[in-house]
């Protein structure tokens, strides 16, 4: 009797000792799940954050690249342009550039060609090299406008353009961003890392400021 006793005292030990490990497995196992699926989720968090963030930059990059802007030019000018009455800027004079249409320009020291007077447009186009597309360019001016109106465009027109500024703009279809009646400058200056830039086309008399 004594045996049996002892039998069935180790028999119902046995058992709840391999419920307990059971439970303490079952406990594990959800532990680590419920640690696995924050992991998870907080890593999607992450990426979604790294994607954003990358879209933003790539934008903002595509607003503002003129890499494939034609800095120097020819000095020659669109048939009709007429040179300014009385500019603030003549020929030969020296001013500083206040612009920053591109990089190392702003704050150069800029050398006066030319100065005219007409209607500076900021365009935003398709190239029609397939690039991506280019936002707020400064600037057009109304005779760089193919089969040009008299007056000048409004913001929202569409015009197609002559002008050669930068890859893929002429022949280009392009929406007026904004237009202002100013007088424009053709100038040579030097960028930051030394280059010479020579005959540039547009600086307006707004982006240009006496030497100090």
């Amino acid at each position: 009797m004594a045996l049996s006793k002892r039998l069935m005292i180790g028999t119902f030990s046995l058992a709840a000792s391999t419920i307990l490990f059971a439970c303490a497995d079952n406990e594990g196992a959800e532990s680590g799940a419920v640690n696995d699926s924050e992991t998870e989720e907080t890593e999607n968090e992450m990426e979604s954050m790294d994607e954003e963030n990358s879209s933003e930059q790539s934008d903002s990059t595509e607003e503002m690249d003129h890499s494939g802007m034609d800095m120097s030019g020819s000095g020659e000018i669109p048939e009709g342009l007429q040179e300014a009455e009385a500019p603030k800027f003549e020929a030969g004079d020296t001013a500083i550039i206040t612009a920053s249409h591109m990089e190392g320009m702003e704050g150069a020291e800029a050398t006066i060609v030319g100065a005219y007077d007409t209607v500076a447009y900021s365009i935003s186009y398709d190239p029609t090299d397939g690039g991506d597309r280019v936002e707020d360019h400064k600037w057009v001016i109304h005779e760089e406008i193919s089969d040009r109106q008299e007056e000048s465009y409004q913001k929202g027109d569409e015009v197609k353009v002559e002008a050669s500024h930068m890859e893929g703009m002429e022949g280009a279809m392009a929406e007026i961003d904004t237009a202002e009646e100013t007088t424009v400058y053709i100038v040579d200056f030097t960028l930051e890392n030394g280059d010479e830039v020579t005959n540039h086309k547009w600086i307006t008399e707004e982006e240009l400021k006496e030497p100090e």
